[in-house]
Order: structure tokens, then C-alpha cells, then sequence
């Protein structure tokens, strides 16, 4: 028995040691950490109970039958955060430049087959040079396995992406369908195409950082949620998104205890929102004096950054934030923003988590590029999430809440459970300016000073529609409220809202305009 308990650990030491003592140096100064390195990172000490570490590949040809490294590449398997059960692969640069092969999808498909029985997040840690080239189109059927599986997986359990190297061709598209990617400044890259393939078609001379680094796809593209200094913060930030999310679709995110007999007016919020009514402010502040500690994990951060979404607590419930952002193009849509949203919302809506709406809007951005590159699809996008989410839904209106706008951001009318606005809460078909040129043009253009005609006729307008007190009494508004009760009423609201049942009517799936 001995023997082959030694023989047992000498093949385990193979595994841990992938492709060499040498190109774990190398990883090592690139400022990278090993595959395995990054898995005891991520997950509880001594929670990690690997799968496959001795599949090896099966290719023979162009010398790969004598290269024949246990674990092929990916080291996978299950572990705890804080706790809670995970599904995790790991990418391993140091054999064959983490490149996929047959061998190597089947275990990521292993364990994202069982990662769904058994109703668990899959967190992909990836660091790759794209498909192994020596094993042709059986590597690209292993990419296609793993993008069937990461689209059945969707909205089923939650799905989190950790660029940690390169990730370029095919094998960014399996990221791309996960809700959540994560990137490390300096070390990972996303492209469809890399720079030298760029230049001999498009002429364009670009490097890696500029074309598909962390910055770009955090601020440009939109296609990185969060990008962080270096590998650590990636997956500390990792660790913490997991304690805002559940384990599942039929599950719900944990709570964390709360103490209901604490004082929870806010009397800072009564002085936020400038007297005029042009004035910017920033939504932030009012986000981190309503929610729980002030803890905000806020998710696209760089990108579309007139409105905000993020994660947090509200009297312990885990909540999903999308408020405006009036310092950024005074809190308008457009379509970024509204992709940005959209997602975020639908993502909290497959996995029940309720959403708290913090609104102050002047309306869709005009403008040609705008509408060329389909504002109106785009924002219908943000529409048609909230019409459809069924979790539990609460606005409060801030300030402005203008046009479609109004009826975008969750609105009454959309199926909001709770909306509240606060006395300086504007709701109207348009800004006073522009609807008084509309209304009153004739009588403006007559009078002999049409500039005080205008002034005049902009007070009358405001007193009239700019306030929320004709949306309360139909109905559309459940109450008015000072800015300081807002955070009492909202943990009181998420609570009651703990039972509520709403569902869509029957069939296959939804065609939402993309």
C-alpha cells in the first residue's frame, strides 16, 4: 500500500507543479500568481476539493504525445466563500500558455454541469492564450461546449469571470455570456482580434493595454463590470461580491443582522438636493446615507457613469441599486446608460434580489448620434427590464422625473410596488422651459417683454406640474416624504415586501429588444 500511496503523491506533486518550476517563475514576475495560488486566494483555507487532476490530453500529434502534463492546464473543483459552496476553474498559463484543449473543456464543462445540479455559483478564473492550435477543431468544440453550458446556466446560477491573463478570439466569448467580469490592471486583456491582426486589416497601430486592457473595457466598452489595481483586490472584490448574491435562482441572498430599534432618520438628506433646480448634486451621497454601513459595492463604475448601479444592504435585505447620476450629464438617458441598467436589473430580477430605484431624470439625451445608433431600441432595453422583473421594486423620486423617462424608471404604472418622491420631486411631461415654449408660444412671442413673459410663465408652469402632489393624488405616488424618512421608510418597505408574488404570464422566453 505504501508504494502506491507514494506513487499517488508523486503524481499529485506532478499536477501542482503544471508546467514547471521555471514557468511559475515567469508567471511570478509578471506580476501573476499560478492557478492554484489564485483558487487558495479565492476560496476559505482548506475548503478546496479538487476534480481531475490527473486527465491528461489526448492529442499525439506534432510532438504533444510526449508533453502529456497531469490536469491539462485548468485546475478545477469546489470550495466555500465565507461559508457558501462554489463551483471554480482556474486557467493555468504555465502549460501550453493555458490553452484549451479537449481534455481541458471537458473538466470546465464538468464542472459547470455539476455546478448547476447542484445549484451553486461557477466563478471561471481565466488566463489563457486561446485554443490549443496543435489539436485543430476539437479545441474549437470544447470553446462551443463550454458557451452552450454558460447559456444554460444563465440566470440559473450566478456566473462570475476572472480575467487574469490574456483572453483573446473565441475564448472571450464564454466570459462575455457570465453576468459578471472581473479585470486586473496591467496583466489581463480581452479582444476578438489582438493588435497585429488589427493593423493588418483596419491599418490601426494600437496596443494591448489600449485595445482591450481593463481600463478600456471598464470605461469604453462596458464589457468589464469592475477593474482593479492587481489580482488581490480582483478577488477580494470577488469574495465580497458572492456575500451580495444567492446561490441560485430559487434561493435568496443572505442577510446580515440588523438592529430595527436603531434611530434611522437621516436628517443630512434634508439639505442634498440644491435649491435650484439646475444645479447638480451627487446621487452617491444619497446612496451611501440610506443603505446599511455605507457599504456599496458598486458594479460598472467607469462606464455610462449617469447612472449608477451597484450592490447593498437596506435593514439587512440584500438590494440592487439604479439611481441616476445628476453630476454626470445631469442624470439623462442614453444608450449606454441604459444598457448598463438593463442588465443590472434583469441580473436581480433571475436571482431575487429587489431593486430600489433613486430617481432624477430630465429625459432621453436628444441628438443625432443618439438616434442613429438607436437610442430608441437601447432604452427600450431599460423598459422592458422593469416592466418584466417580479422581484420587489421601490422608487423614490428626488428631483426631476421627466418625459418616458418618468415611466422608464419604474414607474407605477411598470408594476413599481412602493413609490415615493420628495417634496422637491418634479414630475411633468417636459421641463418647465421647454413646455411653457410649447404652450405658451403665442402669448411669449405677443408680449411686450417676452423675456419676462417667459420667466412669468415658467413659475406658473412649475407650481403647477413641477411637484409631485398631482401624481400623489391619482395614485401614482404612494406618499411624499422628507428626504430624512427615506431611509426608514425604505427598510420597512423591503421588509414587508419579503413576501410579495408577482409573476408573467406563460410562455417560452421574452423577445426584449437587443
Amino acid at each position: 500500500m505504501k508504494e502506491k500511496i507514494d506513487y499517488l503523491e508523486s503524481l499529485r506533486e506532478k499536477a501542482r507543479l503544471g508546467g514547471g518550476a521555471d514557468k511559475i517563475a515567469k508567471q511570478h514576475e509578471k506580476g501573476k500568481f499560478t492557478a492554484r495560488e489564485r483558487v487558495d486566494l479565492l476560496l476559505d483555507e482548506g475548503s478546496f476539493d479538487e476534480l481531475d487532476m490527473f486527465v491528461e490530453s489526448r492529442a499525439t500529434d506534432f510532438g504533444l504525445d510526449k508533453k502529456k502534463v497531469p490536469g491539462d492546464g485548468v485546475v478545477t473543483g469546489f470550495g466555500k466563500i465565507n461559508g457558501r459552496v462554489v463551483a471554480v476553474f482556474s486557467q493555468d498559463f504555465t502549460v501550453f500558455g493555458g490553452s484549451l484543449s479537449e481534455a481541458h473543456a471537458e473538466k470546465i464543462c464538468k464542472i459547470m454541469d455539476l455546478a448547476m445540479k447542484m445549484g451553486i455559483p461557477i466563478i471561471g478564473l481565466n488566463d489563457s492564450g486561446g485554443a490549443r492550435i496543435q489539436e485543430g477543431v476539437v479545441s474549437l468544440g470544447g470553446y462551443a461546449d463550454i458557451f452552450l453550458r454558460n447559456t444554460l446556466a444563465s440566470g440559473v446560477v450566478p456566473q462570475i469571470s476572472a480575467i487574469l491573463g490574456p483572453s483573446a478570439g473565441g475564448a472571450v466569448y464564454s466570459p462575455a455570456i457570465t453576468d459578471f467580469i472581473f479585470m486586473a490592471r496591467g496583466t489581463s486583456y480581452m479582444f476578438v482580434t489582438g493588435p497585429n491582426v488589427v493593423k493588418t486589416v483596419t491599418h490601426e497601430e494600437v496596443s494591448f493595454e489600449d485595445l482591450g486592457g481593463a481600463d478600456t473595457h471598464a470605461s469604453k466598452s462596458g464589457v468589464a463590470h469592475f477593474a482593479f489595481d492587481n489580482e488581490i483586490e480582483v478577488i477580494e472584490n470577488i469574495r465580497k461580491l458572492i456575500d451580495f448574491i444567492p446561490q441560485n435562482w430559487k434561493d435568496r441572498a443572505p442577510e446580515t443582522d440588523f438592529d430595527f430599534a436603531q434611530d434611522l432618520i437621516v436628517p443630512e438628506l434634508n439639505n442634498i438636493v440644491p435649491e435650484n433646480p439646475n444645479k447638480p448634486y451627487d446621487m452617491k451621497k444619497v446612496i451611501n446615507l440610506l443603505i446599511d454601513d455605507g457599504d456599496f459595492m458598486e458594479v460598472h463604475a467607469e462606464y455610462a457613469e449617469n447612472i449608477i448601479v451597484g450592490f447593498a444592504r437596506m435593514g439587512g435585505v440584500s438590494i440592487g441599486i439604479i439611481a441616476n447620476q445628476p453630476a454626470s450629464l445631469a442624470g439623462v438617458l442614453d444608450i449606454n446608460s441604459s444598457k448598463k441598467a438593463a442588465r443590472f436589473v434583469r441580473f436581480c430580477d433571475a436571482f431575487n434580489i429587489p431593486l430600489l430605484v433613486l430617481e432624477d431624470v430630465p429625459g432621453f439625451l436628444p441628438g443625432t448620434e443618439q438616434e442613429w445608433n438607436g437610442i430608441i431600441s437601447n432604452g427600450a432595453k431599460l423598459l422592458f427590464a422593469f416592466s418584466e422583473a417580479t422581484v420587489p421594486k421601490v422608487t423614490v423620486i428626488t428631483r426631476k422625473a421627466y418625459g418616458g423617462a418618468y415611466d422608464v424608471m419604474n414607474s407605477k404604472h411598470i408594476r413599481g410596488d412602493f413609490n415615493f418622491a420628495w417634496p422637491t420631486a418634479e414630475i411633468a411631461v417636459m421641463g418647465p422651459k421647454g413646455a411653457v415654449e410649447i404652450i405658451f408660444n403665442k402669448e411669449i412671442k405677443n408680449a411686450e417683454n417676452p423675456e419676462e413673459k417667459l420667466e412669468e410663465m415658467i413659475n406658473t408652469y412649475r407650481e403647477k406640474f413641477a411637484n409631485p402632489f398631482i401624481a400623489a393624488s391619482r395614485g401614482y405616488i404612494d406618499d411624499v416624504i422628507e428626504p430624512s424618512e427615506t431611509r426608514k421608510k425604505l427598510v420597512n418597505v423591503f421588509q414587508l415586501l419579503k413576501t410579495k408574488v408577482d409573476s408573467n404570464p406563460k410562455k417560452k422566453h421574452s423577445n426584449i429588444p437587443l
